[in-house]
């Protein structure tokens, strides 16, 4: 795993929604470029940037047109050159999201692929034998589209109708038609996918978070030859670029990190529990303290048990909210955010902050679906700089905004927050600063799960050493056994009210957070015996 990986925090930037320079009502490079000040202020490390290449955006820019180029309403590459430039100068480093399991229909090779004629592209993408062969129950296919071209024959689809699946091999072949890990045209899609990646490294990019990443092979319910086939393409890259960082969109760190990849996305779907955190009906993050973080717990420690057993070096992202979720100001209030990060920031794992969320953003219910989002358009909405026009995002006329923006007068912005000792902002500026100064918060050191309901307490490091998290999200006041004797203690980190600490014995007030160093015995007395010189 590359070392600048390590104990760094992002900022998620939808490049669509963050700063618009150029009037159009569209955030660019140029924008994200203008804010890196912010970013590096903020403590952020890095910044996760989703896909910026042309596309038609059907689906937000993930049907890629062309993977060789910046969308031009983005700008240009040399804008991207720039920007990475711009970066590099501050510190900051700066990955790209690949879309590597699928493109656009737009895309060149795809118009190639479909037609009757043999060609290049002809296998560059999934197509059956027979137009009314529509690939029904086949895994990792979603989908089939017939009678779009003049070939005879369907082509399968990874997400919505407009991104067909590129080809990278069957794993278990059950059709003539089908073609193996190792044929000519799967190599091929290897190829072109390593030279993609080359091109973007060489100006400058620091890696990739790959999207869809656990999807390419098909027919392959074990993910075998999906590992595989990242094991010989990640291994071909990092020859040639070992401090590129690479990150999947999979939600099994096991076999992930066994594909070669450095760190794996906590996905909010499946069996993650991500979603009893900060978007259920009833949040563990309430005030109401009437939900559970059990069984996310559960999950999360036995990933990182896998990560351990399996030899891999690697890592287990946990983020606050992403393009793909409603933001989690739609049901936790301000105090209950701030408890939230108090949490992601003090727990084994690479943290990253969806742009807005570091102001409470709202979600916007029921807004019209912008470029395939639907009900994920309300967490797109775009960012909120100061109270200028269009919340100094833009200077277009409000009419010709990517998405709306949201109404309320009294919304948040970067500016008001930032005069705020008690915002949001500056709270969670002041839980990354800490974060960053304590080797024990970051991602290397040991948890030990020592009160998994309210209110939650972990241990992160020894307890001869370490740093005790509580966090209590309850408004309720409670005292816990925590298992071993606290003699010489510093709260480092406290939120809402002071917490008192009695040997084995923790209170804590309602609503509030602390991080209390154990400061070791033999540290006291050599002090002493300073002092006694």
């Amino acid at each position: 795993m590359v070392e600048w990986l390590k104990n760094s925090v992002f900022y998620q930037i939808y490049p669509q929604s963050f700063k618009d320079t150029n009037s159009d009502g569209i955030g660019d490079l140029k924008g994200i470029t203008e804010k890196l000040d912010y970013v590096k202020n903020m403590g952020f490390t890095a910044i996760w940037i989703n896909p910026c290449f042309k596309s038609p955006f059907f689906d937000a820019g993930y049907d890629v047109e062309d993977f060789y180029s910046v969308a031009p309403r983005y700008g240009t590459n040399d804008d991207m050159k720039n920007l990475f430039e711009e970066a590099h100068k501050r510190g900051l480093h700066i990955i790209l999201d690949l879309v590597a399991g699928h493109t656009s229909i737009e895309c060149k090779w795809f118009k190639e692929s479909m037609k009757p004629e043999k060609n290049k592209y002809s296998g560059r993408y999934i197509w059956s034998d027979y137009v009314h062969h529509d690939m029904k129950g086949i895994h990792n296919i979603n989908g089939a589209i017939k009678g779009y071209s003049t070939r005879n024959g369907a082509f399968a689809v990874n997400y919505y109708f407009c991104q067909p699946a590129l080809n990278y091999g069957f794993w278990d072949l059950t059709e003539p038609w089908q073609m193996s890990i190792d044929s000519p045209d799967a190599i091929s899609t290897r190829e072109e996918i390593l030279n993609i990646m080359r091109f973007w490294l060489k100006m400058g990019c620091d890696g990739f978070r790959v999207d869809m990443a656990n999807s390419l092979v098909k027919n392959d319910r074990e993910h075998l030859g999906t590992i595989k086939i990242w094991q010989e393409m990640l291994g071909i890259i990092r020859k040639e670029f070992p401090n590129a960082a690479f990150l999947s969109e999979w939600g099994e760190p096991d076999l992930s990190l066994e594909a070669g990849f450095d760190m794996d996305f906590l996905l909010p779907v499946g069996s993650s529990h991500y979603i009893d955190l900060f978007h259920s009906e009833t949040p563990f993050f309430s005030h109401n303290a009437c939900g559970t973080i059990r069984e996310f717990l559960a999950k999360y420690m036995e990933n990182r048990d896998k990560v351990k057993n399996s030899g891999k070096e690697g890592i287990i992202s946990l983020s606050s909210d992403c393009h793909d979720t409603k933001r989690f100001s739609r049901k936790l209030d301000e105090a209950e955010i701030k408890l939230a990060f108090a949490f992601i920031m003090s727990m084994p794992s690479v943290p990253y902050v969806y742009y807005g969320d570091e102001i409470g953003m709202k979600y916007l219910e029921d807004i019209k679906s912008v470029e395939g989002g639907y009900e994920r358009t309300g967490s797109r909405s775009p960012m909120q700089w100061n109270d200028e026009a269009n919340a100094g995002f833009s200077n277009a006329a409000p009419d010709d905004l990517y998405i709306m923006q949201d109404p309320d007068r009294n919304r948040p912005t970067v500016e008001k927050q930032i005069a705020d000792e008690a915002s949001i902002l500056n709270e969670l500026k002041r839980q990354i600063s800490i974060r960053k100064s304590n080797p024990e918060l970051q991602e290397l050191s040991e948890i030990t799960i020592v009160s998994d309901t309210y209110p939650l307490c972990y241990l992160r490091g020894s307890k001869e050493d370490g740093i005790l998290v509580i966090i209590n999200p309850s408004d309720a006041e409670y005292e816990i056994e925590i298992g071993f004797n606290i003699k010489n203690y510093d709260v480092i980190y406290e939120f809402n009210a002071p917490v008192v600490v009695q040997k084995n014995k923790i209170k804590i007030s309602g609503c509030s957070a602390s991080y209390i160093q154990i400061i070791p015995n033999d540290q006291i007395n050599s002090e002493n015996e300073k002092l006694g010189e």
